[in-house]
């Protein structure tokens, strides 16, 4: 563990911040700089992930910082409260890891950071469609072993494709209908020159809807008609497993899949039957439903015990990142400063800044 502080004064507000990779810190160390007074915060890093077994590593602080894979459960958040901890800011717009409703019991209060930089996240979807349709995955690992031939690689144009975008974000706070990384994909697959079809739960015209020139359909139809589908949906109790073998048997044969959002929106044994059948052309994945214990660990000398995952990876059509979609300079920037916003304001009125809404986490 590491601290940014070196006069580790008595009445500095402490953080730990649990999950932390070297960029974290680095952008944390920068931006705290440009607080008026950085003196009043000692942060201290740990590369552990929070679990039951790591909570007790919180004893002494007034916070904590987590990212996507940390626990914060209702066990966890009552040891939490015994440390006296009454802050968890979350370093993502996510909050499904942490129990909210035992967070509000206990007078602990959560911060998070929305739209933190959601065109990266567009763009990393729209660079796996591209992937998966030129076979860019392929060709370069042709080409990498002096193997020059192009057979087997034809991709389509993407003019006039159809493109779904499954794109309702309640979570998104600066917008209330097709939430903001859904708006960047459509405007990605618009400048293609593809048709592109939105799901959302109202389908009346809409700001957005004139400006990047795009159709609210039901999902059915986008089913029917997607050559190419992007998710960019939360996860809760009505969007999870939403694409299910109910779903893709609705797709057209040969579509593309893509999932930037959250694993869980995504049966993965319907996505492998789909992908036996050739029902599903190709598959682009930076999230997985079981992703916690492989994700932002080394498990390259090491055996993949979850059959379904290992199966995944052994398809020509389907390229797998490990959540990394978010990860751009920016982003580490933003999340950093609104992080640090939402601390301050807690040391000041009780309160983060971006906390989730009570609607959304009732979902």
């Amino acid at each position: 563990m590491s601290s940014i502080r070196k006069d580790k004064s008595s009445d500095a507000f402490r953080i730990l911040m649990y999950s932390t990779k070297e960029y974290d810190k680095l952008s944390f160390d920068t931006k705290l700089q440009d607080l008026k007074e950085p003196d009043r915060f000692e942060i201290n890093y740990s590369h552990t992930r929070l679990t039951k077994d790591t909570v007790r590593m919180a004893k002494s602080y007034q916070a904590i910082c987590i990212f996507i894979n940390d626990e914060c459960n209702h066990e966890i958040l009552k040891k939490l409260n015994e440390y006296g901890v009454k802050l968890v800011v979350l370093r993502s717009c996510d909050f499904n890891n942490v129990d909210w409703k035992t967070a509000e019991e206990m007078d602990i209060k959560i911060g998070l950071v929305p739209g933190y930089s959601p065109n990266a996240v567009a763009e990393h979807a729209a660079m796996l469609v591209m992937a998966l349709n030129r076979k860019i995955h392929r060709a370069y690992t042709r080409v990498k072993q002096g193997d020059f031939r192009i057979d087997g690689l034809v991709g389509f144009d993407m003019k006039d494709k159809t493109v779904g975008v499954l794109g309702k974000l309640e979570r998104e706070m600066t917008v209330e209908r097709m939430g903001i990384i859904g708006q960047f994909a459509i405007s990605i697959f618009r400048g293609f020159g593809c048709k592109v079809l939105a799901y959302d739960d109202q389908t009346t015209k809409s700001e957005e809807q004139e400006e990047l020139d795009f159709e609210y359909k039901e999902l059915e139809e986008i089913y029917a008609k997607a050559d190419i589908i992007s998710i960019h949906l939360p996860l809760n109790d009505r969007t999870k497993h939403i694409i299910n073998k109910s779903s893709i048997d609705k797709m057209k044969k040969g579509v593309l899949l893509v999932n930037t959002a959250k694993g869980g929106l995504i049966d993965t044994q319907a996505l492998i039957d789909g992908l036996k059948q050739e029902k599903i052309g190709g598959v682009g994945l930076d999230v997985y439903e079981n992703e916690r214990k492989y994700y932002f660990k080394d498990y390259s000398s090491r055996i993949i015990e979850d059959d379904l995952f290992a199966q995944l990876l052994t398809y020509h059509n389907v390229i797998i990142t490990a959540h990394q979609a978010f990860l751009t300079q920016e982003t580490l920037c933003n999340i950093a400063k609104v992080t640090l916003e939402n601390i301050h304001s807690f040391t000041i009125n009780g309160k983060a800044v971006y906390a989730p809404k009570h609607d959304e986490t009732s979902k």
